[in-house]
């Protein structure tokens, strides 16, 4: 756990687990193998080794306007997800490491899902007495319309053998049941302070959470990167880009804003914990400073 203080909001991160995933190739087909042996060094440990991207699970923890906000919820556990074994029912303390952070379930106000990604909303449920239930009893959960209804089981016909196999019913629907899910479009006002934005590509309907107080900015990204690598090499994306021309567009926007108002940017899965400041360079990006988000 780390924290910090982003104008009158303080912002901590819970980790729910870490370590390599995919490699490089596999995870960003179109990124020449040269440019991560470029950064090789820079990279390792904290987001290459071993031939493995290294990446985490987290939760961002924002007190704001005195309510609790949840920004994502990770893998989860007790869930069937057959197309990744690494996190086939899992068993973690991510509830006990929130607890160290100060937070019960029944103390979160909203929760946000940037997109509705298996390793995003693991933890809006939990299993109790063999039933899919809130975790969050008191959260009021933000998802993107444009999410809920593309990864509907009724819409998407071809969930099986995907990484969101089950995820609609075991992570989604149960909180839609309960009355717990407001289904948001185009930008959300939170508060004063955080606003939810359409950031389409990745998903059809991911997001990013911009945060301004007191003269501090941030943007809290999602998956619009995943490797500090796709600072400089901002045209290439992921394997799991549902819109790829759409992504790399979303992407040069928003790094392009971060740069513009000194913005940390604060990806869902950089390791280390990673965030990162960017600049232009000519018709690119760079990194500006990055490291833990704590030191920054």
């Amino acid at each position: 756990m780390n924290d910090i203080k982003l104008g009158a909001i303080t912002v901590t991160r819970v980790e729910e687990m870490h370590g390599p995933i995919m490699p490089p190739a596999a995870f960003f087909p179109t990124i020449p193998d040269a440019s991560w042996q470029q950064d090789e060094d820079t990279l390792t440990p904290d987001h290459l080794g071993d031939g493995f991207v290294h990446v985490a699970m987290q939760t961002w923890v924002l007190r704001s306007e005195g309510r609790t906000i949840l920004i994502d919820t990770g893998v989860g556990n007790d869930k069937a997800r057959p197309a990744v074994e690494a996190w086939d029912h899992l068993d973690l303390d991510f509830l006990g490491n929130l607890a160290r952070a100060g937070v019960r379930p029944e103390d979160v106000d909203l929760v946000v899902n940037t997109h509705l990604h298996v390793d995003h909303v693991g933890w809006n449920t939990r299993l109790v007495d063999g039933e899919w239930v809130p975790t969050f009893p008191n959260a009021t959960y933000l998802m993107p319309r444009a999410d809920f209804e593309f990864w509907h089981p009724d819409n998407h016909p071809g969930l099986a053998g995907g990484v969101n196999e089950n995820v609609f019913t075991d992570s989604v629907a149960p909180v839609h049941a309960a009355g717990q899910v407001r289904l948001w479009e185009d930008s959300h006002a939170i508060d004063a302070a955080l606003r939810l934005e359409a950031a389409p590509g990745h998903t059809p309907g991911s997001s990013v959470l911009k945060l301004s107080s007191e003269g501090d900015r941030a943007l809290f990204a999602g998956d619009l990167i995943h490797t500090p690598l796709q600072v400089r090499e901002w045209g290439h994306n992921s394997c799991f880009c549902e819109d790829p021309a759409a992504a790399v567009r979303t992407r040069h926007e928003l790094l392009g804003w971060a740069a513009d108002h000194n913005a940390l940017v604060l990806p869902a899965h950089l390791s280390g914990p990673g965030a990162l400041e960017v600049e232009r360079s000519g018709d690119t990006f760079a990194l500006k400073q990055w490291g833990p988000f704590d030191r920054l």
